[in-house]
């Protein structure tokens, strides 16, 4: 969010507006280590660092996250022209408004998150932090799907275990962060993958490539945040330790951020 310096600082410490503009006409505050003496100056929350008399102003940011056990058979969109079923047909009351992190296909199951911060689903989205994938599939795993999942491959045709309606016809797969086989038969195999993005329907199409249709595909984990027991269907909130590490990611991506605009700035 970006708004002017003298509503930042009246709207996160206890300086009254009026309070805000002598302290900035007075050379009080900094922005970004330097003195800024225009109240009007526009700020971006998150972005810049705003002193006061030497006293870092900050947003007391305040976010919801919760883990959902999607099921088979629903969809992550609010509303299905076909009448499907939906995650909100599901969610309770107080996560209508929760923003899904990402999409799980209707046939897909396990671990979704939901926030009803704006900034901290986009943050998720786009990282590429560990998602891990339980999977089975028809057939054997072949040392030429190890090959691929070891070095990443470009699908110049990802059509096959795409959606019927995707307009995605190709699609550049990097290398899986890992990979275990549980088991390998000829008739269906298990194994669990690590991926640092999820594209979509990445798996299918990864698999259709090489022939082997996906019987069943749960995402287990999103980083430090693990699916464990949760039932079907269930929701919990996250714990301590894992806010504590979802607090120090968007730590360190606004630090990542400042320092890209710092860099554009110069150049």
């Amino acid at each position: 969010m970006i708004m002017r310096l003298n509503k930042y600082i009246a709207h996160y410490s206890t300086y009254s507006r009026r309070e805000a503009d002598k302290a900035v006409q007075d050379g009080y505050v900094r922005v970004n280590g330097e003195i800024e003496t225009n109240p009007a100056t526009q700020v971006q929350e998150g972005v810049d660092i705003v002193y006061i008399s030497g006293k870092q102003v900050s947003p007391q940011e305040k976010y919801t996250v919760i883990v959902y056990n999607k099921p088979k058979g629903e969809l992550v969109t609010k509303n299905d022209p076909k009448g499907r079923r939906t995650i909100y047909d599901s969610l309770s009351k107080e996560f209508k408004h929760f923003i899904p992190v990402g999409r799980l296909d209707f046939a897909s199951e396990g671990l979704l998150l939901l926030t009803d911060a704006s900034h901290v689903a986009t943050a998720l989205m786009e990282s590429d932090l560990e998602r891990i994938y339980k999977i089975k599939i028809k057939g054997m795993v072949t040392p030429d799907m190890e090959d691929a999942m070891l070095n990443g491959i470009y699908l110049d045709d990802a059509s096959a275990g795409a959606h019927s309606h995707s307009k995605i016809t190709s699609m550049d797969i990097k290398p899986f962060i890992g990979y275990k086989i549980q088991k390998n038969q000829p008739n269906y195999s298990i194994l669990k993958v690590a991926l640092k993005e999820g594209k979509n329907r990445e798996l299918r199409r990864f698999f259709a490539h090489f022939g082997a249709e996906v019987a069943d595909l749960k995402r287990v984990s999103f980083a430090e945040i693990e699916l464990n027991n949760l039932p079907t269907g269930k929701t919990r909130y996250l714990t301590r330790s894992e806010y504590s590490a979802l607090y120090k990611f968007l730590k360190e991506e606004k630090k990542r951020a400042r320092e890209k605009k710092r860099k554009e700035e110069k150049e």
